[in-house]
């Protein structure tokens, strides 16, 4: 007699569950905090991903998000004088983005802001190396 799959599908439905509900929390608390600065949650991703010069498509694989959709918001972010474009150092196809002075300032502040009560604080430096690689263990098996 084969085992019911019904008791595997339960938890996968409840991981699934978990893991989305995880996700809407963290995807609320990064609106909150950037509407504190004046940024819509994009480009508060955006900041929070520009730890250094990059391009546009690897802004876009750290945002995980179409390459259409971060010119969108870093076009938003060069107006407001956040982000600016330079010829990129070895791709003369390429442009780099970088932030300026008050970019990085913004960016300092909205990370101080997202440690605050961030969803993930619940868990201790330790708990969240753990879920980490649980995580990166569920996502390379794809």
């Amino acid at each position: 007699m084969t085992p019911s799959p019904e008791p595997r599908a339960i938890a996968e439905r409840e991981l699934c569950g978990l893991v989305n509900g995880l996700a809407q929390r963290i995807a609320e608390h990064v609106r909150e905090r950037a509407a504190t600065l004046g940024l819509t949650a994009s480009q508060a991703a955006a900041l929070r991903e520009m730890s250094g010069p990059m391009t546009m498509r690897e802004l876009a694989e750290r945002m995980s998000c179409e390459p259409s959709n971060t010119t969108f918001v870093v076009d938003k972010l060069e107006k407001q004088s956040l982000i600016g474009r330079h010829p990129h150092p070895t791709d003369r196809r390429a442009k780099q983005l970088v932030l300026t002075p008050e970019g990085t300032a913004l960016r300092e502040r909205l990370l101080v802001l997202l440690a605050v009560d961030s969803p993930l604080s619940a868990l201790d430096p330790q708990e969240q190396r753990v879920l980490r690689g649980l995580l990166e263990q569920v996502i390379a098996t794809r």
